[in-house]
């Protein structure tokens, strides 16, 4: 599903098994960048959910998506692995450990009845202060080369406040977190359609 109305996009997440997604880090900066380079502007607007994500162009042609405001639970025991609970819109469990763990620890505790809608599976490494890295297992898809509010959940599990290089297998990306709140910014190459969409604006369906 996908709208347009000036610079704003409404947009609807689903993974390929079928199930619909909250949030998407990558794919709301991919549509934002799709829009921009339709409309001229270096700011967007991308409504997923009941989130509003503002999106603008940086000058060295990246984008920086500002996600919104964060949960962080405190660290508990699921099935004898300790993780850190995250909130970026979308559920997240973030294990602190060996990301190479990512296939044996990501499908146990997606479907764990702790998450009753299924969630998010990180296992990440702190390099140094602002840089980790982190494999991810995404509800619904399995292992994934990289995830945007994966990153967020890894750096706001870790690091709380400040500048974070989240490596992913895939490449890198960079978040931001300032009270409470996570900005992310990474590459996206605009694609030349989109499924649905009409000249002018509007969807088929």
């Amino acid at each position: 599903m996908l709208s347009v109305e000036g610079d704003d996009v409404t947009i609807g997440i689903v993974n390929p098994d079928g199930s619909r997604a909250e949030m998407s880090g990558n794919g709301t900066r991919i549509a934002a960048a799709w829009l921009m380079s339709r409309t001229g502007s270096a700011e967007a607007r991308v409504h997923v959910g009941p989130r509003i994500v503002d999106v603008r162009r940086t000058a060295d042609g990246l984008y920086e998506s500002e996600l919104g405001p964060l949960e962080v639970g405190e660290p508990e025991i699921v099935d004898g692995v300790e993780l850190i609970p995250v909130s970026v819109g979308n559920p997240h469990a973030v294990v602190v450990g060996d990301p190479s763990l990512i296939a044996e620890v990501g499908p146990r505790l997606e479907a764990h009845p702790r998450f009753p809608g299924r969630t998010n599976v990180q296992v990440v490494r702190v390099e140094r202060r602002g840089e980790v890295t982190a494999r991810v297992w995404e509800r619904g898809v399995g292992e994934t080369a990289a995830s945007g509010t994966s990153a967020v959940a890894v750096a706001a599990a870790t690091h709380r406040d400040g500048e974070v290089v989240v490596d992913f297998p895939g490449g890198d990306l960079r978040v931001r977190l300032a009270g409470g709140r996570a900005w992310l910014t990474g590459p996206a190459e605009p694609l030349d359609e989109l499924p649905g969409l009409r000249a002018g604006g509007g969807t088929d369906r």
